[in-house]
């Protein structure tokens, strides 16, 4: 921790965060809280807010472990372009190169196609670039074409137990029609579960070993894993859920069924701890996170090591989709600021970001060399508090 005023922020500018955290609190909106941010690469705001667990009355502090959900997915985008810079594959080659089992696929005929009843073939095979940008036709279970597919196969997402592997899991995900043909939209889902596999089969590790050995140890994040370890166990969060402008309850130990969507919160402790999601599975700190992300603001350095060369984290936050005709950035798993017709809030054109299922999220700023961290747990959610810390981190600089 230093001064803000050190790295050109306001103490008391900062001191707002505490002020919107105590009123969210105060109103039961939230249970609590941890925010980070961090600019030239020093943290000069830690605040730790409300209780972990209410009901245990345990209050929320700066190392308490959070389900981060799909912000694992810049995890997994990172071990890939890992293997990649070491010559392993091209981001054009298709995936069934290391995964056989995607080499023939079949696709949904479209909803309005009243002539054409079955899954036709994919006119071309999916790439490893698809993948990473959500254009495979791989999709997630709130689907309601392809999700009731999904569960009747016992295809997970990561946020419930799961007894086996992701090596069978993903070879049953490729006998199931995807929803559009590779490279003709853009579909959020389980193309990332599927690039963990292939870190699998190009690295000879588990993913969790790959993660722990090529990724954390090297950024020191001691406290990121896919399942908590039982000396850690008391440190995770209670997830809270909120439905309107109710105030906040615990969220029931059984698993909670949304359609065809099916989570539970206590897949982390409790279960058989063999499947590693790479699209939702790690549970993680503020702290920890930072570190990650500010190996990205670096160009893929951090504390003397070295992931990833500078253009490759370019490329990984280099707008993607432009032929596709959407109106947001994306890259290998951030979200990015295009340009200024993008920037009708506070922030800055190149910034990118991500989040989580259960209210977890960060930003990443080249142009003033800062990041924001936030973590709390609830869903779902229905809050813009996340926004607003993201802007008063912004208002705090002064230089």
């Amino acid at each position: 921790m230093v001064v803000p005023e050190t790295v050109g922020l306001s103490t008391e500018r900062l001191s707002r965060i505490d002020r919107v955290m105590e009123k969210h609190i105060a109103e039961k909106k939230i249970a609590g809280a941890v925010t980070l941010v961090a600019r030239h690469g020093k943290i000069a705001y830690l605040g730790a807010h409300g209780m972990m667990d209410v009901e245990a009355e345990k209050p929320m502090k700066p190392d308490t472990i959070f389900r981060i959900a799909s912000m694992t997915k810049q995890i997994t985008c990172v071990a890939v372009m890992m293997l990649y810079e070491e010559g392993h594959f091209l981001l054009y080659e298709p995936v069934s190169k290391f995964i056989p089992a995607f080499k023939e696929m079949y696709v949904l005929p479209p909803e309005d196609d009243e002539n054409a009843a079955s899954p036709v073939p994919a006119t071309r095979q999916i790439s490893i670039w698809n993948l990473l940008t959500h254009t495979s036709g791989l999709t997630y279970h709130w689907n309601e074409r392809l999700g009731p597919q999904y569960n009747d196969a016992g295809i997970t997402h990561g946020l419930l137990q799961d007894n086996s592997t992701l090596a069978e899991k993903m070879k049953v995900l490729a006998t199931i029609p995807l929803l559009h043909q590779p490279g003709e939209a853009v579909e959020y889902g389980l193309s990332i579960d599927v690039l963990g596999y292939l870190v699998e089969v190009v690295s000879g590790m588990p993913l969790d070993r790959f993660f722990a050995e090529r990724i954390f140890q090297p950024l020191g994040m001691t406290d990121t894993h896919f399942f908590i370890p039982e000396a850690k166990r008391e440190r995770i969060a209670t997830v809270y859920e909120r439905t309107g402008d109710g105030p906040i309850m615990r969220k029931s130990k059984e698993p909670t069924v949304n359609g065809s969507v099916i989570y539970s919160t206590d897949y982390p402790y409790n279960g058989p701890k063999s499947y590693f999601s790479g699209g939702a599975g790690l549970v993680s700190t503020a702290s920890d996170y930072a570190r990650f992300a500010q190996m990205i603001l670096n160009g893929g350095e951090f504390d003397g090591g070295r992931l990833l060369s500078r253009k490759t984290v370019e490329l990984m936050t280099t707008h993607q989709l432009d032929e596709m005709g959407i109106n947001y950035g994306s890259g290998f798993g951030f979200g990015i600021v295009l340009g200024k017709s993008n920037l009708k809030r506070l922030g800055s054109v190149g910034a990118y970001n991500g989040g989580g299922f259960f209210f977890t999220s960060f930003f990443i700023d080249p142009q003033e060399q800062m990041l924001g961290i936030f973590m709390c747990q609830l869903h779902p959610g229905g809050s813009d508090l996340a926004e607003r810390i993201r802007i008063l981190s912004y208002q705090a600089i002064i230089d």
